[in-house]
């Protein structure tokens, strides 16, 4: 039984080799029916589905932020390392504190002071107050004691704001964690000395990740226009939670970058990683068949077709994209021909198997 030009043809009995099938003879073999219960087969037919095309995408944490140090000082302790989870507000670092914690010894200092000759200056405004009003001293004497109150006040005020900044900068020696996440960098040791703006320690959320692509120009529209995305990770397809196409090419490369939001934390998936990341650009027609109906013949990719007779024959096929449970089929099917579902079963209709030759086209 042969076949249109381009596919398969039976030709006599064959063995299936560890190379491939070989072993076949040169004259055509008479049709071989098919024994027993009807095999079960599901008709092909063209399908609406949705066109796709993929890109490359970097995996980016949404809240990352690189440590520095905000005052000089000497690393007296590391509390925690790369690859170490830590909630919000936890103390990462600390430095010694020595200068900064006498400034603000100073500054208390200071403000004791200040807050007593605030009082002071209190005290003898009322009493010069109350006898001016009473006509017993001058004006000059109570102008005097009025600009000696303000100025005593004003001071009172400068120092509590000195014994806030002494008080930031002994905050400034411990680092604190700014959110929950894991740190993903450290660059300093204890007992090195740093300065204000030196990086310590780098911290990045797992919670909120998006993924970072760049399209052509020609599709940029399209995903704007349609607004949506798929992430393959490790199998796993998660659909995006918003897509935003920047509104700039990078420049000399006529490419979009474009910004894919994942709606959850996604396990075994960290920033820097590349997964692939599919837009969807239209609608396109396509022949699918369950992927469980597919057979491998060493380097022979087939399905079994189930013809009107009831006779069975392996039809090779060139595949396409995978659609959730089924597979495209590029070439090697046409719309109408019927395909085995248990493709054991109908491996045993063939009796011996035989072998087709030719391609699909």
């Amino acid at each position: 039984m042969a076949r249109r030009a381009g596919y398969w043809t039976v030709v006599g009995a064959c063995a299936l080799t560890g190379g491939g099938l070989s072993g076949c003879a040169a004259r055509h073999a008479p049709p071989m029916r098919a024994a027993g219960a009807p095999l079960s087969a599901v008709r092909v037919e063209p399908r609406t589905t949705i066109a796709e095309r993929g890109f490359d995408g970097i995996v980016h944490a949404v809240e990352r932020a690189t440590l520095s140090a905000q005052t000089g000082g000497r690393v007296a302790a590391i509390y925690h390392d790369v690859d170490q989870s830590v909630p919000a507000g936890t103390l990462l670092i600390r430095l010694r504190a020595t200068i900064q914690r006498a400034d603000l010894g100073q500054a208390r200092a200071a403000l004791n002071a200040a807050r007593a000759r605030a009082t002071e200056a209190d005290k003898r405004y009322r009493r010069i107050r109350a006898l001016y009003e009473q006509r017993v001293v001058p004006k000059a004497d109570f102008d005097q004691v009025t600009a000696a109150r303000a100025t005593a006040v004003a001071s009172l005020h400068a120092a509590r704001a000195a014994l806030a900044a002494a008080a930031e900068g002994v905050n400034y020696t411990e680092i604190r964690a700014p959110f929950a996440g894991v740190v993903t960098a450290r660059m300093v040791e204890v007992g090195e000395a740093v300065a204000p703006g030196t990086p310590l320690m780098r911290v990045a959320s797992l919670t909120h990740l998006r993924v970072v692509a760049s399209v052509p120009q020609s599709l940029a529209g399209t995903i704007r226009r349609l607004g949506k995305a798929t992430v393959s990770v490790d199998g796993r397809l998660i659909e995006a939670a918003h897509v935003t196409v920047y509104p700039q090419a990078s420049a000399g490369a006529n490419v979009f970058p474009v910004r894919v939001s994942l709606p959850q934390p996604v396990p075994g998936l960290f920033p820097g990683m590349v997964v692939r990341v599919r837009f969807p650009t239209g609608r396109r027609t396509e022949l699918l068949v369950p992927v469980s109906v597919i057979v491998r013949r060493s380097a022979v990719t087939a399905v079994y077709l189930v013809q009107p007779d009831g006779d069975t024959l392996l039809q090779q096929v060139r595949l396409g994209r995978r659609v959730g449970g089924q597979v495209a089929v590029l070439s090697g099917l046409t719309a109408g021909e019927r395909v085995a579902l248990n493709p054991l079963a109908a491996m045993r209709r063939l009796e011996p198997f035989p072998v087709l030759t030719g391609s699909a086209q």
